[in-house]
């Protein structure tokens, strides 16, 4: 079954793929740099997701009638069909995944104007089960006229959910994690204004900043590549987002180190968040895997064609097809950046005072601030000799432990803060200052 190989969030994610596009071709379907300025303010996407009912409505100018036709609601694509340019979520087999993923009682619901100026609409009521008992081709859904919709856009009605969505949406932490990657792969659309509500709830977008002075300087670099003919713009844009973290110790409290690592952005939409996996090159070829060391990187390389089809996207549009030539050559640049980031926080650790103090003048500016530059500039570091450490270890009775870790004054102190808090005091006390 076409729904196997898709998880429900790639679908809903599949679904505002579409209003997005709608929205990008009401704009006159352009690429979508950092600076073009482009206003997405006037348009809507609204989500409700519920045990009973799923429902997605926009005001994206809506599907046409041919678009129905050729592509949403017939198995195998028309040959005359185009998909408009600058898109990622074509209405086709993604549309019909997502929405059998969903649930079995579907009613699809466009209004749209015309190129004559005639407001049309039109309704795809669709019963999974009843379609599939029948056998007989075409396996073409209906499409009958239908009530205007308040304004030209999509909306699609789900019922008779499956279990699984059913489960899922009475899930707090289902709906929490969808709008967070919600708000993670729109930001570049929602930074520009587009709107999207989960359950009444607006979702607001990720501000991705890198941080900039004199000493660091994120690198941005342009260039076009191309696909079979096809013309590809591609930006990479890297750097400090942070200050690497004092300990070189995984800290699972550290909400910041889910935020680091690589993006791969594919015609405004991220498909790639926060890599750290041999996709976006770690481990492979004399890069280092990701380390905790190397927190506080972050780098963004934005693939723009007008060909969905030339972008280096996998099917679900949740990850990289590593086999893509244009992200193939693209990979040894990114390594570039990388590679400067992971020596700056090696030289760190023989430095860190220098190295804080010229990591806090730096000040966060937004990516579309950044100038274009063919290289990360980050600051040389003068090592000071470190003392080799003493590693001392000894056990005690915990009851001793305990007691000593309430004089000192927690019950819960772990025992390594007891055991360097009694080494200090007892230095305090019988050799003093240094």
């Amino acid at each position: 079954m076409i729904t196997r190989d898709i998880s429900l969030e790639d679908c809903i994610l599949d679904l505002i793929d579409n209003s997005v596009d709608g929205a990008w071709s009401q704009e006159g379907s352009r690429p979508m740099g950092l600076a073009d300025g482009a206003d997405l303010s006037s348009y809507r996407i609204e989500i409700e997701a519920g045990p009973e009912a799923f429902v997605i409505r926009d005001n994206c100018g809506g599907m046409t009638l041919d678009a129905a036709a050729d592509h949403a609601f017939s198995f195998g694509r028309s040959s005359l069909s185009e998909h408009d340019e600058y898109s990622i979520g074509v209405y086709g087999i993604g549309m019909k995944r997502a929405v059998f993923k969903l649930g079995s009682e579907i009613r699809v619901r466009s209004t749209f104007t015309s190129e004559d100026g005639n407001r049309m609409s039109f309704a795809v009521p669709i019963n999974v089960i009843d379609w599939l008992g029948s056998d007989a081709p075409p396996w073409d859904f209906d499409i009958v006229d239908d009530d205007p919709l308040d304004a030209d856009g999509v909306e699609i009605v789900v019922r008779s959910l499956t279990q699984g969505s059913s489960t899922s949406f009475s899930s707090p932490a289902f709906l929490q994690n969808l709008k967070r990657t919600i708000a993670r792969d729109y930001s570049f659309h929602l930074l520009r204004g587009l709107r999207i509500f989960l359950n009444g709830e607006p979702v607001t977008g990720w501000a991705i900043e890198l941080r900039q002075s004199d000493e660091f300087v994120p690198v941005r670099m342009e260039y076009e590549d191309e696909v079979e003919g096809q013309p590809v713009s591609i930006e990479i844009i890297g750097g400090m987002a942070a200050p690497p973290p004092e300990s070189i110790d995984p800290d699972e409290s550290e909400e910041g180190d889910r935020r680091y690592g690589w993006y791969v952005v594919c015609n405004g939409r991220i498909v790639l968040a926060a890599d750290k996996s041999q996709i976006t090159g770690w481990g492979t070829e004399g890069w280092p895997q990701w380390h905790y060391q190397y927190a506080g990187f972050i780098g963004i390389i934005f693939f723009t064609a007008a060909k969905a089809s030339a972008l280096p996207l996998t099917t679900t549009k949740r990850s990289v097809d590593t086999s893509s030539e244009v992200y193939r050559r693209a990979r040894p640049r990114m390594r570039e950046v990388s590679k400067s980031w992971i020596s700056y926080t090696n030289q760190r650790k023989q430095a860190l005072e220098e190295a804080r103090r010229k990591e806090n003048a730096a000040v966060a500016v937004p990516l579309a601030a950044v100038a274009s530059r063919s290289a990360v500039t980050l600051p040389t570091l003068v090592p000071k000799p470190v003392e080799k450490p003493a590693n001392i270890n000894y056990s005690v009775p915990v009851t001793r432990m305990k007691k000593m870790a309430k004089a000192l004054g927690s019950i819960n102190m772990p025992y390594r803060e007891v055991g360097l808090k009694t080494f200090d005091y007892a230095y305090d006390d019988l050799v003093g200052d240094d």
